[in-house]
């Protein structure tokens, strides 16, 4: 039950707060789908898949929030539950694969614990306590015209001592074959309780009172993931005032060794690409990383190789906190230094030396 509860909630907060985030839906956003997908992209071992998918993010985003909220009210209420376990375990795997396949050690990532931690309820279901999936079954039974006897858990010594057939270790049952859980006859030959046509009447109750009750919640769940997005968007607007975030992108290695005034390196573009208190992302020649650059004060600048040292997603600028961020797992970085202000990440960002030419361009060193 304590499990079932901490996935049902994690997964349903998730969705909702992708929902209320307009954030996440918008590729101007350092945190946005788009910019968690690219940046899972790079080092992830289904990276294909993910480049394949990227034109597709927003649709995937929105189709991961729901999915989310799905699993986690199923999960919480007991509803279908093998059915939302199986997709938890998909949704865990499927970003283990793509945000923390390369985590390390491997146990710092959470997506593989949520991972095994839906295999429980794939196996044995929700169980008989505060499920919706108990509820419906004794219902359709009642309906039926007989009950369900609850599942007692008991030790087999017990049921060694109250069997007629047990004898010093042997099954007088079975011709004096060792006693054995697997092949006792008291618990495996169960005898039908029920007639077939009352078992025929209890599988149709069931789908009928189960298919009504997915209904309604999926109904409960679509309305409020709606309503969600709608104050999420209010919020975002009256926070913001609708200002546009995107940074903007140099045209890095267009020109190397060509600086003026005794300026060296790689031209990355015009420093005026780049205002004051602003970022503007471009690609590393030398590595292919994506860098991030930022003019701290007039003439002064900094830049960052961008891919974050956890699980290497590439990190963005988030105008509102004032700070670099992790799309994928949330570490943040200081403008100025580049240093971890929060984990996960183990260090803070790879420096890069970029200065401004006398021709008014901007060269990484």
């Amino acid at each position: 039950m304590p499990l079932r509860i901490f996935l049902g909630v994690t997964f349903t907060y998730a969705g909702l707060q992708k929902l209320a985030n307009p954030a996440f839906f918008s590729k101007s956003s350092p945190t946005s789908i788009q910019a968690q997908m690219a940046g899972a992209a790079r080092l992830s071992p289904i990276h294909s898949l993910l480049h394949a998918m990227l034109p597709h993010a927003v649709i995937i985003g929105w189709i991961i929030a729901y999915a989310e909220l799905a699993v986690g009210i199923g999960t919480l209420i007991g509803l279908k539950t093998r059915i939302a376990a199986a997709g938890g375990a998909f949704l865990s795997l499927n970003l283990f694969l793509a945000v923390s396949f390369h985590s390390s050690p491997y146990f710092t990532g959470a997506d593989i614990v949520f991972l095994f931690a839906w295999l429980p309820f794939i196996v044995a279901g929700a169980g008989s306590r505060l499920s919706a999936d108990a509820l419906i079954s004794r219902r359709a039974a009642r309906q039926a015209g007989f009950s369900l006897a609850p599942l007692v858990a008991v030790p087999f010594d017990t049921v060694q001592r109250l069997c007629g057939h047990y004898q010093k270790g042997r099954c007088a049952a079975r011709g004096g074959e060792p006693c054995t859980a697997s092949a006792c006859p008291v618990l495996l030959s169960r005898p039908p309780q029920v007639t077939a046509v009352e078992i025929k009447n209890f599988d149709r109750r069931s789908v009928v009172i189960g298919g009504t009750t997915v209904a309604v919640v999926a109904g409960a769940a679509i309305v409020t993931g709606f309503l969600t997005t709608g104050v999420g968007h209010l919020e975002a607007s009256a926070v913001s005032g609708a200002k546009n975030s995107t940074p903007s992108t140099l045209p890095s290695g267009s020109n190397t060794n060509s600086g003026t005034g005794g300026t060296s390196g790689t031209e990355i573009g015009p420093a005026t690409s780049v205002p004051i208190g602003t970022a503007a992302a471009f690609t590393i020649p030398s590595s292919g990383d994506p860098g991030i650059v930022f003019q701290l004060t007039k003439g002064s600048f900094v830049g960052y190789d961008a891919v974050c040292p956890h699980a290497g997603c590439t990190v963005g600028y988030s105008p509102s906190q004032k700070v670099m961020v992790c799309p994928c797992h949330g570490s943040q970085f200081q403008v100025a230094t580049g240093q971890v202000i929060s984990g996960p990440a183990p260090h803070g960002l790879t420096p890069l030396s970029i200065v401004e030419a006398s021709n008014g361009n901007l060269y990484l060193q």
